[in-house]
C-alpha cells in the first residue's frame, strides 16, 4: 500500500508534485512548532511554580531576583525581574512597566501559533487546488483516450484524493496544536496579571510607609 502511493506520488504532474511540496513543508514545520511549544510550556509551567513558591516563601526581593535568572522561561519570573531592575518607586510607573512586559510576554507565549493558525486555514484549500486539478487531468485523459474507462480516470482521481488527505493531514494537528497552545497561553496569561497586581503591592509597600 505504502509503495502504491509513493509511486502514485511519483507519477503525479508537476503541478501536484508543487502542491505537495508546499504541504508537506507546512506539515513539517507545524509539527517542529507543535514539539517546541509542548517542550517550552511544559518548562514554563515548571519554572513559574518554582518562582511562586520562592515568591511566597520569602519577600526577600534581591534574593528573589537571583532566584529569577534561573529561571528563564517562566513569564512571572521575566516580569519581576525586568520590572523590579528598572527600580521604579511610582505606583503609575510600575504598573505601566508591568503592562508592557506582560504585553511582551504574551508574544512571547503565543509566538509560532499564528503559523499554526495559518496551516490549518490554507492547507485545506491548497489540497483543494491540488484535487481540482487532479481532476482535470482525469478528464484532460478522458477526452485523450475518448474512453472513461478504469485505466484512464485513474491517475487523475489518484492525484486528487492525495492532493486532498495531504491537505487535510496538514491541517488537522495545526489546527488542534493552535487551539490547545492558545489555551494555554492564556492561561498563564491569566496568571501573569494576577501576579502583576500582587507583585505591585509588594513594590509599593516601602513607599507607602515612608508617606506614613
Amino acid at each position: 500500500m505504502e509503495n502504491a502511493i509513493l509511486e502514485l506520488i511519483l507519477q503525479a504532474g508537476l503541478v501536484v508534485k508543487g502542491v505537495l511540496v508546499i504541504l508537506l513543508f507546512f506539515s513539517v514545520v507545524s509539527w517542529a512548532i507543535i514539539f517546541y511549544k509542548w517542550r517550552f510550556f511544559a518548562k514554563a509551567k515548571k519554572e513559574t511554580a518554582a518562582f511562586m513558591r520562592a515568591f511566597r516563601g520569602s519577600r526577600d526581593l534581591k534574593a528573589l531576583l537571583q532566584t529569577s535568572r534561573l529561571l528563564m522561561i517562566s513569564p512571572l519570573s521575566r516580569v519581576f525581574m525586568a520590572v523590579y531592575s528598572e527600580g521604579r518607586t511610582e505606583r503609575d510607573e510600575i504598573k505601566r512597566a508591568l503592562r508592557r512586559y506582560e504585553a511582551l510576554e504574551v508574544a512571547r507565549l503565543e509566538r509560532y501559533l499564528n503559523f499554526l493558525a495559518t496551516t490549518g486555514s490554507t492547507t485545506p484549500f491548497i489540497g483543494l487546488f491540488g484535487t481540482v486539478w487532479g481532476i482535470m487531468s482525469a478528464f484532460k485523459g478522458i477526452g485523450a483516450a475518448g474512453s472513461a474507462s478504469l485505466a484512464v480516470v485513474a491517475p487523475g482521481i489518484a492525484e486528487a484524493l492525495i492532493a486532498t488527505a495531504m491537505g487535510l493531514a496538514a491541517a488537522i494537528p495545526a489546527v488542534i496544536g493552535y487551539n490547545y497552545y492558545l489555551s494555554m497561553a492564556g492561561r498563564m496569561t491569566v496568571e501573569m496579571e494576577d501576579f502583576s497586581e500582587e507583585l505591585l503591592d509588594v513594590l509599593t509597600k516601602p513607599r507607602r510607609r515612608d508617606d506614613a
